[in-house]
């Protein structure tokens, strides 16, 4: 299950950047996850809940955006919808399709509660 590697790297980036930054915690770490990425969502849910305990993403809101395959094709340069790596271009029937979107695992932005320093 590499989906426990992937959220304990997540906990692992954002820890750091948070700690970079002396904040206290982090409040919510925003993710965008492409549908081609090889990522099951549910596993990764459930890998993020025992990751994060004892961090300072413990109480964080995990935000997720799931982004939508989309390929050119090579041949007739038809933009379209795709939902699997090896999609055959609707419109000519080539495989010669370069993937645009969908293979994104990506940590989009983290939003970090700081400690009130003091003069």
């Amino acid at each position: 299950m590499h989906e426990l590697a992937i959220a304990q790297s997540i906990v692992a980036l954002a820890e750091q950047q948070a700690q970079n930054r002396h904040a206290a915690a982090i409040e919510e770490v925003e993710l965008e996850i492409g549908v081609l990425a090889g990522v099951d969502v549910k596993a990764l849910d459930f890998a993020m809940k025992s990751s994060v305990k004892g961090t300072l993403m413990e109480n964080a809101r995990i935000v997720r955006h799931d982004i939508a395959g989309e390929g050119r094709c090579g041949d007739c340069a038809n933009v379209f919808p795709v939902n699997r790596l090896f999609e055959n271009c609707p419109a000519c029937g080539s495989y010669a399709v370069n993937i645009l979107k969908g293979k994104e695992l990506r940590m989009k932005s983290i939003v970090m509660a700081t400690i009130g320093l003091q003069p």
